[in-house]
């Protein structure tokens, strides 16, 4: 159990939304791209004028909806370290459908995006914002996998 007190320790210090400052999410992002995300996003986004201006402002309107749900995915993440010595089938079950309510808000989230910054700017632009912030989000779920147990492999024996 201590163990995965630390794993999820460390990944809720590192996760990108946390409390009163998004300074842990830039250094999760730094960590793992060597660069905020705003900055990861336009490497990749380049537009000058009236299309970087409305790009930006639908860009840190969709960052708010994103750091809600990643919110929601923390409070998960502490209900799993939480329960998970005792985690029975109720409770796996309720984790197991809040993980996957999670990843389709999340999909759902970059789609309806993509499809604003399409219709307001241009269809390369929404396929830039879809594949960097997909890509960027599975990295993200990737290091929160690589550093927790999975349900059941640390049962005793």
């Amino acid at each position: 159990m201590k163990k995965i007190v630390l794993i999820i320790s460390l990944v809720t210090l590192s996760f990108p939304i946390l409390a009163q400052s998004n300074q842990e999410g830039v250094d999760m992002i730094q960590s793992i791209f060597g660069m905020e995300k705003k900055e990861v996003v336009s490497e990749f986004i380049s537009l000058e004028g009236f299309e970087a201006d409305t790009f930006w402002a639908l860009y840190d309107e969709y960052e708010t909806k994103r750091k809600e749900l990643g919110k929601a995915r923390l409070d998960l993440l502490e209900v799993y370290a939480e329960t998970y010595d005792s985690m029975d089938e109720d409770t796996a079950d309720d984790i197991l459908k809040e993980m996957m309510r999670l990843q389709i808000s999340n999909d759902k989230l970059i789609s309806s995006y993509s499809k604003k910054i399409k219709k307001k700017i241009n269809v390369k632009t929404a396929a830039q914002f879809y594949q960097i912030e997909g890509y960027v989000l599975s990295k993200i779920r990737t290091e929160i996998l690589e550093n927790i147990p999975v349900i059941g492999s640390m049962d005793p024996m």
